[in-house]
């Protein structure tokens, strides 16, 4: 296949499952309005009205199909089988916790049965960590981050927009990345079709939000996510890997060494994110997520530079990342 071949057929893998996207967030939010599934804003809510949580069932019921077709046009069915096991296991008890909350440790365990299998898909021959760890540690300090990968982007869905707008631009992140060094293959499908259903979803989600993404939809997107990254990282891209998820990672991680050493419930809901203060000093959703997007515009640029300069685009992403941090604690004092 050509470069313009597949360029081609990313935009119309986008372009398609923007449209199911839609499509199935329409269907989906009738659903939940009938079924009374709504999330009941309380202290530490960043909504005001109670409003429809599951809308995530409209994203994955998108990706799921495409992401399988995927695998088996491109000769993986094996290693995508074992990701989509994982994503639906997550699913099921994401779905339930959405409805009944659930023990934490229950919900840690599937993360890290899933997990396990996503190892699975991973070439054997291929170290995440370019030789740096023994073949041991590299894929046990994978897991560890895909582990942390898949809270982390249920921690960051605290505001309209917020999940959807990352989810668009690491999945096109993913896909251009691919583009770029030609390695025309499931990554980049996978990647644009993940960026086409969370902008079908996003049209329902943008501020006010008519329906949240619930756990159902946040969960297993991290670990789609963080299997398309991981992959980045094992054929060599590691630096776009790294750049690319930057903020999502620093916000939580920050956010979450600040209450550990506080001494807090890591695991229960709260307003002490980066996005979460800003929005509440500006009194706007949207206005922080326009922010937050125009950075993360500037990661994908520096992603999109580490195959001609490798390590080095590092630094303008670090810098990108700081400004955002930066900027967003001075909306947090608007």
């Amino acid at each position: 296949m050509t470069s313009t071949a597949y360029s081609s057929a990313l935009i119309a893998v986008f372009l398609l499952c923007l449209a199911v996207g839609w499509y199935l967030s329409t269907r989906v939010l009738r659903y939940l309005l009938a079924s009374s599934i709504m999330d009941i804003p309380n202290e530490r809510s960043s909504h005001q009205a109670p409003t429809p949580r599951g809308g995530g069932w409209a994203v994955m019921l998108t990706v799921v199909p495409v992401f399988a077709v995927a695998g088996i046009v491109f000769g993986r069915p094996l290693e995508t089988g074992a990701v989509l096991l994982g994503t639906l296991a997550l699913m099921g008890v994401s779905w339930m916790d959405d409805r009944r909350e659930l023990s934490p440790l229950l919900r840690l365990g599937v993360q890290a049965l899933a997990v396990a299998f996503g190892l699975l898909a991973l070439p054997s021959n291929q170290l995440v960590w370019q030789g740096w760890l023994p073949w041991g540690l590299d894929r046990a300090a994978t897991a560890f981050l895909w582990l942390w990968f898949v809270n982390l982007y249920n921690f960051m869905d605290g505001i309209d927009g917020l999940a959807g707008s990352e989810t668009i631009l690491i999945g096109s992140g993913v896909a251009l990345v691919s583009l770029v060094m030609g390695d025309f293959g499931l990554t980049g499908v996978a990647g644009a079709a993940l960026a086409g259903a969370a902008a079908g979803f996003l049209t329902h989600n943008w501020r006010p939000a008519r329906m949240f993404m619930g756990d159902v939809g946040s969960i297993p997107l991290g670990h789609i996510l963080a299997f398309l990254l991981t992959s980045l990282a094992a054929r060599g891209d590691w630096a776009a890997a790294l750049i690319l998820p930057a903020y999502y990672l620093t916000d939580a991680t920050i956010t979450l060494l600040r209450r550990l050493l506080r001494g807090e419930k890591i695991w229960k809901a709260h307003r002490e994110h980066f996005y979460q203060k800003a929005a509440k000093g500006v009194g706007r959703h949207d206005r922080v997520v326009l922010t937050i997007v125009g950075y993360s515009l500037a990661l994908v640029a520096a992603a999109l530079a580490a195959g001609s300069f490798g390590a080095w685009t590092l630094v303008p992403g670090a810098v990108t990342v700081a400004l955002l941090l930066v900027t967003l604690t001075r909306m947090s004092k608007a």
